[in-house]
Order: C-alpha cells, then structure tokens, then sequence
C-alpha cells in the first residue's frame, strides 16, 4: 500500500511517519500533484499556523488537489481545521470539504485553560464500530481552534463547548487529536483508517 503524507508549512510529519512505519506502512512525504494523486491513502497531519499552511498550499496547487481526491483522507489537528469552509485563525478560507467552520476556543471559566491540552474522551454520532471500540477510550488533544458541530461530525469531545472531534464525509476522514499521540488507541484508529474500503 502506498501511503503520501502531504508535505506544507506545517510539523508533526515525523512523528505521524514512525508510528505508520510500526504499522507496517511506508510512507513518502510530497507535496508533487503525481505522487499524492496515485497514493492509495493520504495522510493529511500539521501542528502549526492556519494562514501560512494555507499560503503553501496554494502556491503549490494543493488547495485544488485534496478536494478532488477519491481515495481515503485523514486530516489530522490543523489538517482537519484546514479542510473546514473557515477559521478564525488568520480568518483564512479553508478547503471547504467539511460544511462547518472553525472557532478559537473562549474560556467560561478560570478552570478551563486555551489551549486544550491532555487527555479527552469521544462521544460518537452513530452506533457502529468506532463507537463500540472507541468511545470509552481517552486521546491525546493539543489544540486552541475547534470545529463547530455539522452534519459531518463522527464523534463530538467536550472542552469549554461541544466540537468536532472527528469529520468524515465520504472519503474524507478527519481527526482534531492526534492518533499518532494517542498510545495503542491511536495507531488502533490508524490502522482501521488504512484499512478503508475506498
């Protein structure tokens, strides 16, 4: 199987890389139109800022090629956040692929501290798989934008208000943790990922 992970202005593709490659899975990091386009699975990751992210990947064509793809894609923390219509970060326009927009998380108390850090639990949209095996289970967040609620949402976590903890629509799949952070669950959900029927 072969694996692209979207190389821009973003970080965290190493470590999005080894745990693939304890999966069993080798992976090529690219940002050329060929290479993502004849992949059988892209892996869309990023921590860092919305704007200059977005700046890459328009100069290099990709704000038009993610969209189009037909194969399985995980968005990953930012990457999620950048496929949604909007965000507030750098009030930039997103992908688009996901019909919701993206807020920065507002304290409603001195208990809860931006960003959201550590530890939260999933609570899953539909009954099924994900939901028997997953929702129980605790993954690692490090993130101060949030998904708003939409058709598309997966599973729902809870911080400061409900949000997007997982999108999927189609063949996009999206995840604001970070699975490659999150233990055995993590490279679990990866590995189920992988395993899409296109």
């Amino acid at each position: 199987m072969k694996i692209a992970i979207i190389k821009y202005n973003g970080g965290n593709i190493f470590s999005v890389q080894e745990t693939l490659k304890r999966l069993g899975t080798e992976t090529i990091v690219t940002d050329h139109y060929e290479q993502i386009c004849s992949a059988d699975r892209v892996i869309f990751p990023g921590v860092g800022q919305a704007k200059s992210a977005m700046d890459y990947l328009r100069e290099h064509q990709l704000d038009k090629i993610i969209p189009q793809l037909q194969q399985p894609v995980l968005g990953i923390c930012l990457g999620l956040q950048l496929m949604c219509q909007h965000s507030e970060e750098g009030d930039i326009k997103g992908l688009g692929i996901f019909d919701t927009h993206v807020k920065r998380f507002i304290p409603q108390d001195s208990e809860t501290k931006v960003p959201h850090m550590g530890w939260n639990q999933l609570n899953f949209s539909n009954d099924g798989v994900w939901k028997t095996q997953f929702e129980q289970e605790y993954l690692y967040f490090v993130h101060s934008y949030y998904a708003e609620l939409c058709n598309s949402t997966f599973a729902s976590c809870h911080y400061a208000n409900n949000f997007s903890a997982m999108l999927k629509k189609e063949n996009f799949w999206a995840m604001q943790f970070h699975p490659e952070k999150s233990g055995k669950v993590g490279s679990i959900m990866l590995n189920q990922f992988l395993n899409q029927t296109p």
